[in-house]
């Protein structure tokens, strides 16, 4: 009798553990944001959404999510990767693409502290406010620059996010404003900055972290430093340090619970 109810025990876990991470059948969504302009993105909701985080791929930018929800570049971004990961946390997932009108190289370089780009996710949020949820934007490498600037850009009054994440912060760039070079002073929401100390990224050095962590608000703000997992192939590419590669998991889960608490 024991060992049957010892082997029901055991097959209800699996089918609890089972429930708890099932894949979520993804949502293709298209909202025209400019005149004669759409933004696509991927929308996953775990029934028990408790927050959304709105997923910023670093790069380009460019994902070219297909209509049946397959990318067609960029699926190896750390983010982009994880999106499962977020929702297993109970948080629905808003992934970004380029927006219709930069569909084609560069993308989104150059673009990405743009007045037009803030509008295009001031209409991703808006569409995502229908769910009554505090919406997050989550950016990582070169999507830390856009989610940066929109939130400089977009206080909560004005359709703004409620919190931002930034992951692999580009700290320098000869090429453009780097995130410390924002007037980040300006935030009133939370923000949580997440950093691998071996980044071997030029621009994400960990030893620059001080120029951004100085000029968000005291109280509103913290820095977790993540060490070990996998580096291999070009150090500001997605499977070095600079993508967490071997810590998704890990990375993820101390996102997730540090949103929640926020």
């Amino acid at each position: 009798m024991q060992r049957v109810f010892a082997s029901m025990l055991v097959a209800a876990s699996l089918m609890f553990s089972q429930a708890a991470f099932a894949q979520i059948t993804p949502q293709v969504v298209d909202i025209p944001t400019r005149p004669g302009v759409t933004q696509r993105f991927i929308y996953l909701a775990p029934a028990d959404a408790q927050k959304i985080v709105v997923l910023f791929t670093g790069g380009l930018g460019n994902l070219q999510i297909a209509p049946d929800g397959s990318f067609q570049s960029g699926r190896g971004n750390f983010l982009v990767r994880s999106r499962q990961l977020f929702a297993d946390q109970g948080l629905a997932v808003a992934v970004v693409d380029a927006p219709s009108d930069r569909q084609s190289y560069p993308f989104l370089d150059r673009f990405r502290q743009t007045p037009e780009h803030a509008a295009d996710i001031k209409g991703v949020i808006a569409w995502l406010r229908q769910f009554n949820l505090p919406v997050w934007l989550v950016g990582t490498s070169r999507g830390t620059q856009s989610a940066a600037y929109i939130a400089t850009q977009l206080p909560v009054a004005d359709g703004g996010p409620d919190g931002l994440v930034l992951t692999s912060t580009i700290l320098t760039d000869p090429k453009g404003n780097p995130v410390p070079a924002l007037p980040l002073e300006k935030l009133t929401i939370p923000v949580l900055v997440v950093h691998h100390e071996q980044d071997g990224c030029r621009l994400c050095d960990y030893r620059d972290m001080p120029r951004l962590m100085d000029k968000l608000a005291a109280g509103r703000k913290e820095l977790i430093t993540l060490t070990g997992g996998i580096s291999r192939g070009d150090p500001c590419e997605a499977f070095a340090y600079h993508g967490f590669n071997g810590l998704e998991n890990d990375a993820v889960a101390k996102i997730a619970v540090w949103i929640k608490a926020h």
